[in-house]
């Protein structure tokens, strides 16, 4: 009988673990299915390119996994039963809902947008963070007239590729941000200083110590007291996980995220991983990985090779998941490449200028080409599932 193994979610870390998990393990005693509504790999990072008017490369999930063994079925889930071992999803194709069973599950549904909470922005403002998101931003962009106010909500690496992104794209619009705190004040002296030189160039706006607390159609108001007009206003203050989780017998944090140990395993349940932004796993100095594509394909890679290795009766790995750099696009000639400590705190090294950008294209691509071929460049390895009494032993011996 073969072990089924259900990931829920084709982001990068769900496309990673799946691919990796095939390159692990023999084809004949394991069924991987991933499970996605849409039939494309999205490049999340690119998406403020998307929203800016650019064209992204499609990418079929149909020829990314033909041949690997891994199946790909484009549903949405609706719910997760861990007790059952069940997922409830609903597909285009089929009349009415669907039940899928597992053996291990990997949980990758990741985050959307967050509006926080604040009045009116989920009625008025736009987010980057899903493709209808941003194909939305861009139908919007491209029907505004030249010289109109355009404002984008915080100064995170999305707000900051967002709004240069823009503004590169669009010179003859008034793009503005609107910044909780200082314009890069978590970069180095160096990174900041070029932050502000590129987005002075640009021709952005900078409202500093401006926290929004209301969105209006064509404004935003901020909780000093100031009124910034927005024909159009981007929000990409911070992500939240999708719901499902919090939803289940799983244990989460206070945001839903599933709380997982080294090897990405759920502590409360030993059959379910989690990887991404769905899960809140620990890493340098005791600070929880934060929500990035940097830390979500580590984790996707612990959690595939945790599982073969349990699976298969061997040692299971734990490679510690460690920072090396924030990589900020800020439009297609200027990048900046701030490095980091292991924890994410920034040093005074950092690459700057087109160089900057070339460095930040290949992370993108290598990203993208790391999905496109989950196969390839990792040596094969597949081996044989345990027996049922081995891998009991080895349970125990893991236990002890």
């Amino acid at each position: 009988m073969q072990h089924r193994i259900v990931v829920l979610g084709a982001g990068y870390t769900g496309a990673v673990a799946a691919g990796r998990l095939a390159k692990r393990l023999h084809r004949a005693d394991v069924a991987i299915t991933l499970v996605n509504p849409e039939p494309d790999f999205v490049e999340r990072v690119r998406l403020h390119q998307l929203a800016a008017g650019q064209d992204l490369t499609p990418r079929p999930f149909a020829g990314m996994f033909a041949g690997t063994g891994v199946d790909v079925k484009l549903a949405k889930v609706t719910a997760v039963d861990v007790d059952r071992k069940t997922v409830s999803v609903t597909a285009a194709d089929v009349a009415g809902p669907e039940e899928l069973e597992y053996d291990t599950l990997v949980y990758a549904l990741g985050s959307g947008w967050n509006d926080g909470g604040v009045p009116g922005a989920g009625e008025h403002a736009h987010e980057v963070s899903s493709r209808p998101g941003a194909l939305r931003l861009r139908d919007r962009l491209t029907a505004l007239a030249g010289g109109r106010p355009v404002v984008v909500v915080g100064g995170g690496l999305t707000g900051l590729e967002a709004a240069t992104e823009i503004a590169e794209a669009r010179p003859d619009l008034d793009v503005s941000l609107a910044i909780h705190g200082g314009l890069g004040d978590w970069l180095s002296e160096k990174g900041r200083a070029h932050l502000r030189r590129t987005v002075d160039g640009l021709g952005i706006t900078v409202h500093e110590g401006a926290a929004v607390d209301a969105v209006e159609a064509d404004r935003v108001t901020t909780a000093d007291g100031r009124t910034l007009p927005a024909d159009v206003t981007v929000w990409t203050t911070g992500f939240a996980v999708h719901p499902i989780a919090r939803a289940t017998a799983l244990d989460v944090t206070d945001h839903g995220r599933i709380v997982v140990d080294a090897t990405m395993r759920s502590v409360s349940h030993p059959d379910v991983y989690a990887v991404g932004d769905a899960a809140m796993a620990v890493g340098p100095a005791d600070k929880p990985l934060r929500m990035s594509c940097a830390s979500g394909v580590p984790m996707a890679w612990q959690a595939a090779d945790a599982i073969a290795a349990r699976l298969t009766g061997t040692k299971v790995p734990q490679v510690p998941i460690r920072y090396v750099q924030q990589c900020i696009s800020l439009g297609r000639k200027e990048g900046l490449i701030q490095f980091v400590t292991a924890d994410d705190r920034a040093v005074d090294k950092a690459l700057t200028g087109r160089l900057a950008a070339f460095y930040k294209e290949l992370i993108c691509k290598g990203a993208a080409w790391g999905v496109a071929n989950p196969t390839l460049g990792l040596p094969t390895r597949r081996r044989r599932v345990a027996r049922q009494e081995t891998l009991s032993r080895t349970r125990a011996q893991a236990a002890a």
